[in-house]
C-alpha cells in the first residue's frame, strides 16, 4: 500500500465530512436540504453543476472510450452532456425557476396533476441508480489501483462515504463540497494532462499537442459517424439522450431551483456547458495520446495507469484526491436527486412521513443508496450506465416537460400516455435488440437491422423490421412519447 497517498487521501476525506457537517448548520426545514433555501449565487451554482456533470462518465469513461473508439465514442459525454447544460440555460431554466418548485415532480403535479406526477417519479429514479451506481464502479477501480482494494469492496466503501456525506447537509453540503472539489479536480487534471502531453512531445506539452493531431488515424479525430445510414441512425440517437436526456433529470433542475435568481440560473447552466465541453477535451486527449506512448492498457482505467506511469509520488497524490474527489462529488449529487424525489413526491404521500420532512428525506438516500450499489455491481461499463439512465428520461419525460412550459394545454391524459408509450416503446425496442443480437456480441450495432431483416419472414414483414431496428431505441421512444402526447390531446376534456 502507498502509505503516503493513503495518508493525504484520508486528510482529504476528514476534511470534506467536516465541511459537510459545517454545512449541515445551515438545514432548517426540507428546502434548505432540497434545494439550499434558493440562495447559491451564480459561482455555487456554476460549481455543483459542473461538479455534477463532470464525474466518472467524463474523467475515466471519456478517456477510455476515446482510446477504444476514438473522438466519436466520447460523443455522449462530453460533447452532447455539455450542450444539454446550454440547451437548458437558454430555454429552460428561466421558467423552470419561476414556478418556484422543488422536485421535477412537482412540475408533472402542476401542469398535469397528481397521476402525472407519480409516473413521472417513478420514472426519474430508477435512471439515476444507474448513474450514481457509475460513480461507484469509478471508486472501486481506482481503490483496487492505487490500494489494492479489490473492485467489489472498493464499491462497498465508497458506498458508506457517499451515504455519510449526502446524509448530513443535503443540497447545503453537496453545493459547497462541490464547489472545492471541483478546483481540486482541475487542478488534477491540468497536472496529469502537462505530464502526459509533455512525455508525448519530447518535453513540451506544445509539441504533444501537435504529434497527437499529426500521428493519430483520421478516423479516431472524427465526432462525425461512420459511413452508412444505420450508423447515423446510432450517431442521432446517442445525441439526442445526451442533450435532451438529461433536461428533465432532478439532477440539472435541483441546481437551477437552487440559484437565487432566475438570471443566475440561466447563466450557470450555460457557463457550466461551455467549460464542461473545454475541460472535456483533456481526458479525451490523454485516451488518444497513451495509444501513442504505447502504455499498455490497464482494465482498471487508462489514466489511472497514466499516473502511475508519469507522475512523482506527490503529484500523484494530487491527481489521485482531485480523481477521488470530482467523482464522490458527483455521486453525492447524483444520490441526492432521486431522494428527493422518492422522498418528496412519493414518501410524501404518507401522513407518517410527511410530517417528519427530513427524516424522510434522509431516509430515501438510503434507499438510493443500496439501490445504486446493486446496479453497479451488474457489470456494465460505466458511458453504458449514463447512456441507459439519460434514455429512460428521455422517452418518458422530455416531451411533456416542453409542453408543459411552451404548450398552452396541459392535459393530464396527454402527459400520462406520452410517459407510457415513449417508455415502454424503448423498453420493447431494448428487449428486441437484447434476444435478437448473439450473446457474443460479435454483430457491430449498425448491422442490426439488416440482421432483423434475416431473421423475419414473411419478406414484408422483414422490410418493417428493418426500418424499426434501424431507429435506436431512445429515437423509437422519443416518437412514440410525441405520438403518444397527440393521440392524448385529441377531444376535449370535461374542463374545457
Amino acid at each position: 500500500m502507498d502509505w503516503p497517498l493513503t495518508i493525504v487521501v484520508s486528510l482529504y476525506l476528514i476534511g470534506i465530512f467536516a465541511l459537510s457537517i459545517y454545512a449541515s448548520g445551515q438545514v432548517h426545514d426540507e428546502a434548505d436540504y432540497v434545494v439550499a433555501g434558493r440562495r447559491l449565487p451564480l459561482w455555487l451554482a456554476w460549481g455543483t453543476l459542473m461538479a455534477t456533470w463532470f464525474g466518472a462518465a467524463t474523467v475515466l469513461g471519456a478517456a477510455e472510450a476515446a482510446r477504444d473508439e476514438g473522438v466519436r465514442g466520447t460523443l455522449l459525454d462530453p460533447f452532447a452532456s455539455g450542450l444539454a447544460l446550454i440547451v437548458a440555460g437558454l430555454f429552460f431554466a428561466k421558467p423552470m425557476w419561476e414556478m418556484k418548485l422543488l422536485t421535477v415532480g412537482d412540475f408533472f403535479a402542476q401542469r398535469y396533476g397528481p397521476r402525472a406526477e407519480l409516473v413521472a417519479s417513478f420514472l426519474l429514479i430508477p435512471g439515476y441508480l444507474g448513474w450514481v451506481g457509475a460513480q461507484f464502479v469509478a471508486l472501486g477501480n481506482l481503490q483496487e489501483i492505487f490500494f489494492g482494494v479489490p473492485t467489489a469492496g472498493g464499491i462497498l466503501i465508497a458506498a458508506v462515504i457517499i451515504l455519510a456525506y449526502t446524509w448530513i447537509g443535503g443540497m447545503w453540503s453537496v453545493t459547497l463540497t462541490d464547489t472545492l472539489q471541483l478546483g481540486v479536480l482541475l487542478v488534477g487534471m491540468l497536472i496529469l494532462g502537462f505530464s502526459v502531453f509533455s512525455h508525448l512531445g519530447d518535453g513540451s506539452p506544445v509539441n504533444g499537442v501537435s504529434r497527437l493531431f499529426q500521428e493519430t488515424e483520421p478516423e479516431k479525430l472524427t465526432l462525425l459517424p461512420e459511413p452508412g445510414l444505420p450508423a447515423a441512425m446510432l450517431w442521432l440517437g446517442t445525441l439526442a439522450s445526451g442533450m435532451f436526456g438529461n433536461i428533465p433529470g432532478q439532477d440539472l433542475m435541483q441546481r437551477v431551483f437552487a440559484a437565487n435568481s432566475a438570471k443566475t440560473a440561466s447563466r450557470a447552466c450555460v457557463l457550466a456547458g461551455v467549460i464542461y465541453i473545454l475541460f472535456g477535451l483533456l481526458p479525451i486527449g490523454m485516451g488518444l495520446g497513451s495509444l501513442l506512448l504505447e502504455v499498455e492498457a490497464n482494465p482498471q482505467g487508462i489514466l489511472g495507469t497514466l499516473a502511475h506511469e508519469f507522475l512523482s509520488p506527490m503529484l500523484k497524490a494530487v491527481f489521485v484526491v482531485s480523481l477521488i474527489s470530482i467523482i464522490v462529488s458527483t455521486a453525492t449529487s447524483a444520490v441526492l436527486s432521486p431522494a428527493t424525489v422518492l422522498a418528496h413526491n412519493l414518501f410524501g404521500r404518507f401522513t407518517s412521513f410527511g410530517r417528519r420532512p427530513l427524516l424522510m428525506e434522509r431516509t430515501a438516500v438510503l434507499l438510493v443508496v443500496i439501490g445504486s450499489v446493486v446496479m453497479a455491481y451488474t457489470g456494465e461499463t460505466i458511458l453504458g450506465l449514463l447512456e441507459t439512465s439519460v434514455a429512460t428520461v428521455l422517452v418518458g419525460l422530455f416531451v411533456p416537460l416542453v409542453v408543459g412550459i411552451y404548450g398552452r394545454r396541459h392535459r393530464e391524459r396527454a402527459a400520462l400516455l406520452a410517459m407510457l408509450l415513449g417508455i415502454g416503446v424503448w423498453a420493447g425496442r431494448e428487449l428486441l435488440e437484447a434476444i435478437l443480437l448473439p450473446p457474443a456480441e460479435d454483430v457491430a450495432a449498425a448491422d442490426y437491422p439488416a440482421l432483423v431483416a434475416a431473421t423475419i419472414q414473411p419478406r414484408w414483414l422483414a422490410t418493417v423490421g428493418y426500418y424499426f431496428a434501424l431507429l435506436p431505441s431512445s429515437l423509437s421512444g422519443l416518437i412514440a412519447s410525441i405520438a403518444g402526447y397527440a393521440i392524448g390531446s385529441l377531444g376535449k376534456s370535461k374542463s374545457e
